[in-house]
């Protein structure tokens, strides 16, 4: 477990469009995903003590999210070969143990995270109506992978944000977790 930090938000980049195969064995794609208001893509896995740590509040983030126009998908990564808890079958599981109520999707081959840039996991990437990007920060402060209480999380506040005016906040502090599990070559 590498701690990794995600790098500083490229205002303005355009998402990049995917398709790609849910927990519930259908292709989904960007399109498919797509809010009125707004996007968010998550990169994720099932191990991970970053993501274990925040779990319960992306899932609440996220339905508070929806009734603001902001759709959410959460998209595996890592090589599952050389990390097992990270399998298809695990990814159903760690989605019925904490209620996903978003799309959580397999990127067998990476090339979505490469695409996107994904650093570690857990790692937000917060999209305007346009799909122009505008958010990579964090949910929140952590302290010995305890989330550190205090009002709405980071990422809400950023999302809200952006579902209404379309602008993320310009003073972003970044994700952090453990670096995406690539393949060896």
């Amino acid at each position: 477990m590498a701690l990794t930090k995600t790098p500083i938000c490229d205002f303005g980049k355009k998402a990049d469009h995917f398709e790609l195969k849910s927990i519930e064995d259908k292709i989904v794609s960007l399109n498919d995903i797509k809010g009125e208001k707004g996007t968010l893509i998550m990169f994720i896995c099932n191990h991970c003590p970053y993501v274990k740590a925040v779990i319960k509040e992306i899932v609440s983030d996220c339905k508070e999210l929806e009734k603001e126009g902001v759709r959410s998908v959460a998209i595996m990564s890592n090589d599952t070969m050389n990390y097992p808890d990270d399998s298809f079958d695990k990814m159903i599981d760690f989605s019925n143990d904490n209620n996903f109520n978003f799309p959580y999707l397999i990127d067998e081959t990476q090339s979505i995270a490469k695409k996107y840039d994904a650093v570690c996991t857990p790692d937000f990437f917060g999209y305007n109506n346009n799909l122009e990007l505008q958010y990579r920060g964090r949910i929140r402060e952590l302290k010995n992978l305890e989330p550190v209480q205090g009002g709405e999380s980071d990422l809400l506040k950023a999302m809200k944000m952006i579902a209404k005016s379309g602008q993320g906040p310009k003073d972003q502090l970044p994700s952090m977790g453990c670096n995406i599990k690539w393949f060896k070559n």
